[in-house]
């Protein structure tokens, strides 16, 4: 079983949900070593004083930042904690914006959010309230030592959490030579618009991501495979779940109050109440009793 990254809360308003971070990708690239070929000894990597020709032992080494070619400005240890983030595991939603409003440049890495222990309430009302209104929940959160951009959005039974790429990491386009205008400028006609629309159309299908393999990695497997003679492998035992933290939320908690106050802490009036049904005579009552709707376990 994954283990977790880290195990803490999904925080929004006054709401507070037990969650798990776990990852959401499978990295399936082959790693290579690089070898001598007069002998096949590995080439080792060793860290080599550019003056002494020394190897320097960790302790020794310091990190700097280079302001000037060959001007270095050298960083403590301390300086860099300091500047670092509260390591605190807790996704702190800061606001909620359309989700089409976010272009596909700023995705970079997914991971899936899993409900704490007695937290599957509160995971599932922000889920298909996150549905019902077509957005995603923008906020920060501290993966290791850095703090990330983050969106929350539902995917299916999930909550997944997608690391977003701050704006300064993205290259404007315009920075390129691109070419500007329109058809007519470009000497496009209507006939060569109408039949690249036909061409796309007819080779226009479902998305369906299992479909795509990667190739070059598979026929590489293949070959590596062929070469192995009597090798064995090692497998590391299986790690232990994490536990949640012993200060994580495991009692019913009334989200509608939660909701509520949230409501009228951003000066927001909350949505009234139903009217309840008074409740039927009795006396009145012939045959079994009809059923209540029941409610729907699950939202599409």
């Amino acid at each position: 079983m994954a283990r977790p990254i880290w195990t803490g809360t999904l925080s929004f308003g006054l709401l507070n949900i037990p969650i798990k971070l776990m990852t959401g990708e499978r990295r399936v690239d082959l790693h290579f070593r690089m070898l001598d070929s007069r002998n096949n000894a590995p080439i080792r990597y060793e860290r080599v004083n550019a003056e002494t020709g020394e190897e320097v032992p960790w302790k020794e080494i310091v990190k700097a930042f280079e302001y000037d070619k060959g001007s270095y400005v050298v960083l403590e240890e301390g300086d860099i904690q300091a500047a670092s983030p509260d390591h605190k595991e807790t996704v702190d939603i800061d606001t909620f914006v359309d989700a089409d409003a976010i272009g596909p440049e700023f995705y970079e890495k997914p991971y899936v959010l899993e409900p704490g222990k007695k937290a599957e309430k509160g995971y599932v009302l922000l889920r298909e309230v996150l549905k019902r209104t077509r957005k995603v929940g923008i906020g920060r959160v501290v993966i290791r030592t850095r703090e990330y951009l983050a969106a929350v959005m539902p995917r299916g039974d999930a909550l997944q959490l997608v690391i977003l790429r701050f704006a300064q990491e993205l290259v404007d386009p315009e920075e390129y030579k691109l070419p500007e205008g329109k058809l007519d400028k470009w000497k496009i006609s209507a006939r060569e618009l109408e039949m690249a629309q036909q061409l796309i159309e007819s080779m226009s299908s479902e998305w369906k991501p299992d479909a795509y393999q990667d190739d070059f990695r598979e026929r590489l497997q293949k070959v590596i495979e062929k070469r192995i003679r009597g090798k064995q492998t090692v497998r590391t035992p299986a790690a232990e779940e994490e536990g949640l933290p012993e200060n994580a939320a495991t009692n019913v908690i009334d989200f509608g109050e939660l909701l509520k106050r949230s409501l009228e802490k951003k000066g927001a009036k909350p949505a009234a109440k139903t009217p309840a049904r008074p409740p039927a005579k009795r006396a009145a009552r012939k045959g079994p009793a009809k059923k209540r709707g029941s409610r729907s376990s699950s939202a599409s």
